[in-house]
């Protein structure tokens, strides 16, 4: 089977958790444990958030003069290099030594008129106290949202068109390669009025990017990884229930939260109602019952109505 596994940014970087380069590798090599049991007979792609990644960079490049600092599309190049080459050595210590890896530098296309950039809702960065964040926002400028019970920086958050290295990506699934690409949502570009490709400041949503890559890949399964075994409606009420099964225009009635299952919701629909594949919503630890097809939420066309467990 072909498998795009989207990592979700609690596989990199717990919430709250200092952003160093310890705790993400530690938190990459407990994903890349799981993520190796299903190697074994599957071509495998790996795509993963850069919120936090991203964040901080920009953060650093505060020391700088304002019209020193890296833009946004650069600063998300450099998070797939970064964690592309965590993800390539702990998962290659798992592995045969004979299996290749390759961490792709994707750039993908969004629309200059996209309603999301004048509508910031991508959370990057740590967290901070209201006090903090609306400090913050006076100083630097920026769009801060509530995120749960803290307070995070938001950026626009353009949806992705078109993937630039989707060949690329395809000779080397043919060669037996796992392929991690797509990172934080790709880099977010554009062609300017002269037809020139050019980056923009902007994050594209992981998960939606993701659900573009796996169809273009022409993917038998979207395994959207978080931190919670399956969507569920009421979440954290005393009647939330967790959803088995759900046809895409159904399960997209229900409404989800934009920062949090929103957005893997939507691309989980997406992949199958595109496809008539299976994507799946679950937690990295159900990796191999994801792919037998016994956890998480899964979304298909095949099955009518929504299931609960």
């Amino acid at each position: 089977m072909r498998i795009v596994v989207a990592l979700g940014g609690n596989a990199l970087l717990r919430r709250g958790e200092p952003m160093t380069a310890q705790n993400q590798r530690a938190n990459i090599r407990t994903a890349t444990e799981q993520i190796a049991r299903i190697h074994p007979g599957n071509e495998l792609v790996i795509a993963h958030g850069n919120g936090p990644q991203v964040g901080l960079l920009s953060l650093q490049g505060m020391a700088y003069k304002p019209d020193e600092a890296y833009p946004l599309d650069v600063l998300g190049a450099e998070t797939e290099g970064m964690i592309g080459y965590m993800i390539e050595q702990e998962l290659g210590n798992l592995l045969d030594a004979e299996v290749p890896f390759a961490t792709l530098l994707t750039q993908v296309e969004v629309d200059a008129d996209d309603p999301a950039f004048n509508d910031p809702t991508k959370f990057i960065g740590p967290v901070y106290s209201q006090v903090e964040a609306q400090r913050l926002a006076a100083e630097k400028g920026w769009v801060v949202k509530a995120d749960g019970d803290k307070y995070r920086r938001v950026v626009a958050s353009p949806a992705p068109k078109r993937i630039f290295e989707i060949r690329p990506i395809k000779w080397l699934l043919e060669k037996g390669t796992i392929v991690i690409c797509a990172g934080g949502g790709g880099i977010p570009t554009l062609y300017d009025e002269n037809g020139r490709l050019k980056g923009i400041e902007a994050v594209i949503d992981k998960d939606l990017c993701s659900a573009l890559l796996a169809e273009q890949l022409e993917a038998d399964l979207l395994v959207i990884a978080t931190d919670v075994d399956a969507a569920y409606i009421d979440f954290g009420k005393p009647t939330q229930k967790a959803i088995a099964q759900a046809h895409p225009e159904e399960l997209g009635k229900l409404g989800f939260a934009a920062g949090s299952m929103g957005p893997k919701v939507q691309a989980a629909c997406d992949f199958a109602r595109h496809t008539g594949k299976v994507a799946v919503i679950s937690s990295l630890a159900n990796i191999e019952d994801i792919v037998k097809g016994t956890a998480g939420t899964r979304v298909s066309t095949a099955t009518p109505g929504i299931s609960y467990r």
